[in-house]
Formats: C-alpha cells, structure tokens, sequence
C-alpha cells in the first residue's frame, strides 16, 4: 500500500497500492480561531493522536481574497521562525490586492507567498490534497492490499507481497505476478503512480486486474476492502536466541499493543535487535508509548513553539523489555522513527547501527481554509533527550555501516528489499543483510558484557568453615 515515492514523496523504497498517504503523520489537536478555518495542530513524520478530525470550515465569506488573506495570517500567527526567512512578513499582506479574482488565482498566491519561507514542510493543499491528507489522518486505507514496485530493468510493474488476509492475499496473487492490466486497460508505459490510482478505489468497489505468472496469463476481480494498517512487518528469533522485530510504521493505532505483543514473545532471548529502517514514522503516541516499553525515565522527546516555549515527554512506568537492546536506521527512519531511536540512545538504553536517519524534525500544523483547501504550516521543532535538534542534520548511528549502490544491486541491502525484484522470498535469516549483520555483531557483544556485568554484581557465595577439635 505505499509507492515507492508516496510513502515519503521523497522516495522511501516501499510500495503499497492500497491509498498513497505519504508521511503526513499528525499529532493533532483541534482549536478554532477567528479567519482561520479549522486548524489541526500535526508533528509531521511521526505524530498522529488517535481518532482526529477534522470539523467543517467556518462559513463565511470564501472569496479569493479572503481566502488569501486567512493564509497571510495564519503564517504571521504560526509560523516557528518569527523572522520568517529574514523578511518582514507584512509585505506580503497586500501584495496581490485587487489582483486575485477566481480560486486558482488565490491558491498561485498563496503558493508563491509560501515559497518565499524556504521550508518545505509548510505549503498549500488544493481540495484533493487537503482530502487525501484528511483520510491519511484518519488511517483508513482502502484497496486490494498488495505491495506494488516498479521493476527498472524491464519496467514491468510487480507485486512484492500480498497483505495477509486482504482481497489479493486471498484471490491468491503472489510476490513476482506482474500487472499487465487493470479493469481490461493495459498498464503498458505507465509509472507506478498511475497504476496505484487505477487499482484503488472506494470501499466494496471491484476492479478486475491481469496479471503475468511464470508466462502465464491470469485474471482477478477484487473488491476493495479496508486494509488492516499493521506496524510490526517481522518478528522472529535468530540464531544465537537474538530476538529480531522489525517496526515499519507508526501509524497504525494498535502499534504500541502489536510492539507489547511482539516484545513478550521474546522475553526469553538474549537481545533484541529493532529494525527501524525505511520507518517513515506514524502516531506520536506510539513513539512515546513503545519507548516506554524499553525505559522507566528519562525525556522521550521535548518540543520547541515559536515562542521558545519547551514541553517534554517524559518515560513512567515498567518496561517490559530490560535486554540489550540494539536498533537499525537508515537515512528513511525519519520523525517517530528518530523520536524513538534517539530516545533510547540517549538514556543509553541502545546502540544504534546503520547510516545517518533523515532528519525530520519539525512540527505542522494543517490549516483549512474556507474553500475546502489548506496549508500546512511548521510550528515548532521537536529535540532528543540530550536537547538534540536533528532537523536536516539526522541521527548519527553508533556503528555506520553504509551502503552503496552495488551492495543494493548485489542483494546486501535491507534482507526485505531486492533491486532486481525477482527475489520475492527473502528472510533475516539469509545472512546478506551487512548491516543486520553488524547489528548482530553488535547485539552479541552487548549481551555479553550484560552476563559479565550480572556475574561481577552478583554476590560471592562463601563456603561455611566449621572448626575441628
């Protein structure tokens, strides 16, 4: 359910032709302010509370420039950076008056206005966008539930995996079926976008697609169904009783109970590795409440207004996880991602091994405006508990392990990800992964120095001396 260039729209190396919902991920408060339409307050890339809404725009006068208005305001009002790229903000107030007399010419406007921030996390929402990002905040996912790629070398559209107990798990499509049609149309020179937006739908809709096995014609009709937003991709036992889980999102709801879940059925291993790479992030809640399952105190995460005003997360409570800990990232584990690998590093509860993370760390509001567009806006910026501020410079890993293109293209990469997509049943196991591989390297010798640190706090046992005659 997330394309290669949709998951991040800055081209995380995943596929899901469910709903392309991006990394817009919220944490959301609701408030309304005079001229401001509704206002949704959003942590992009990794902050999302349950349940959001979004309530209907105050109704009153809509014309362009109004509406252009309204955005001027909100950037004065809002915006984290009060001297707004080193301009004075109020010459843009009147800049377009008179000037703007249909939607199109206000939405032009607006968009120009916001370039002039320099930040490409504040910008305008056509109505379509604005209602994409409404459904992303609401994490309904609609679809036929199988993971899509775009295969280079002969620019074949393939399935990588079918989503358990979805319309095409259940229809029986498997990793390598290439798509050669949807609804009767061939997909021939199509990108990977056009084929997602044909192949999803509205809920209990069918769509009929064709697809090559092994040379072999073959035809579906799914009917779209709601799929299930899972956050734990893998979890399993390793050699060497390493407990391995893989977390590839956020945002589904019941992410901190299937983290609890996966947790508990490896309290009997030696060590865990957590697997956050390609993690574009998700609720904030999660990435608060599953680091509290690996630490009892300490600041999760603190957030800076544009008023200098500091509000911490603070860790309370038991965790159930007390084994070494190591976690893997990548310049893709991006905002809840790096909220929870730089929480636990820096209580010194992990290492982290991998490459650089991406380096999100700003947090957006999402405005509506009063003719169903919008305009996200960054408010604040969120910093790891050593008062870190990873905004564009990332999480630097404990033990760097890069990787280059031929390590990619000679299957070395993430063990889920093959470049040539031919591979479709790879495994932790297989041993090609290098930086899982040193992420066990690393795992087994923080194990050991935990034995040896319970060995040397242990008390002596003393043999009792009895006295002869």
């Amino acid at each position: 359910m997330l394309d290669r260039k949709l998951v991040f729209r800055i081209g995380v190396p995943l596929a899901l032709c469910v709903f392309s919902f991006g990394v817009q991920n919220w944490l959301i408060a609701k408030d309304k302010s005079p001229d401001s339409g509704t206002r949704v307050i959003i942590a992009d890339g990794g902050d999302r509370a349950p349940h959001p809404l979004i309530s209907q725009a105050i109704k009153s006068n809509t014309s362009p420039q109004k509406i252009y208005y309204v955005a001027w305001k909100l950037i004065k009002d809002q915006y984290y950076q009060q001297t707004y790229n080193d301009q004075n903000w109020s010459r843009w107030e009147h800049m377009f008056d008179g000037k703007l007399k249909t939607s199109e010419d206000s939405h032009k406007a607006i968009e120009t206005m916001l370039a002039s921030l320099g930040d490409p996390y504040t910008r305008f929402l056509d109505k379509d966008a604005f209602a994409e990002e409404k459904d992303s905040i609401d994490a309904h996912l609609y679809g036929v539930g199988m993971q899509l790629g775009w295969r280079q070398e002969d620019k074949k559209i393939v399935v990588i995996a079918p989503i358990e107990g979805t319309p095409a798990a259940n229809a029986g499509m498997t990793g390598g079926d290439e798509i050669i049609e949807v609804d009767n149309k061939s997909v021939s020179g199509q990108s990977l976008d056009q084929v997602v937006k044909q192949i999803r739908g509205p809920i209990d809709t069918k769509v009929s697609i064709t697809f090559l096995r092994k040379n072999e014609k073959k035809k579906v009709t799914l009917q779209r169904a709601e799929i299930p937003v899972k956050a734990i991709g893998t979890s399993e036992t390793l050699p060497g009783n390493i407990g391995y889980i893989r977390l590839e999102s956020f945002i589904s709801k019941n992410g901190y109970d299937e983290m609890k879940r996966a947790l508990e059925s490896k309290r009997d291993c030696d060590g865990i590795v957590l697997d956050l790479r390609y993690n574009p992030g998700g609720l904030l809640t999660n990435a608060v409440d599953i680091a509290q399952l690996f630490i009892d105190k300490g600041i999760i995460v603190s957030t800076v207004d544009a008023e200098g005003y500091k509000q911490s997360q603070v860790a309370h409570g038991k965790p159930i996880c007390t084994q070494p800990l190591v976690v893997l990232i990548n310049g893709y584990s991006a905002s809840a991602s790096e909220i929870l690998s730089g929480a636990l590093r820096d209580n010194g509860r992990a290492k982290l091994v991998g490459q650089k993370s991406f380096g999100k760390g700003l947090v957006q509001a999402i405005n509506r405006l009063e003719d169903g567009s919008g305009i996200n806006i960054t408010i604040a910026k969120y910093l790891t508990p050593n008062d870190t501020d990873i905004n564009k410079t990332g999480i630097i890993p404990d033990f760097k392990v890069d990787l280059k293109e031929e390590d990619i293209k000679n299957g070395k990469g993430p063990w889920w990800f093959d470049a040539k997509m031919k591979n479709f049943k790879k495994g932790p196991t297989d041993g090609n992964d290098i930086q899982l591989n040193k992420a066990i390297e690393v795992i087994k010798d923080e194990i050991a120095r935990d034995k040896m640190h319970q060995t040397a706090s242990q008390p002596a046992v003393t043999q009792p001396v009895t006295n002869k005659d």
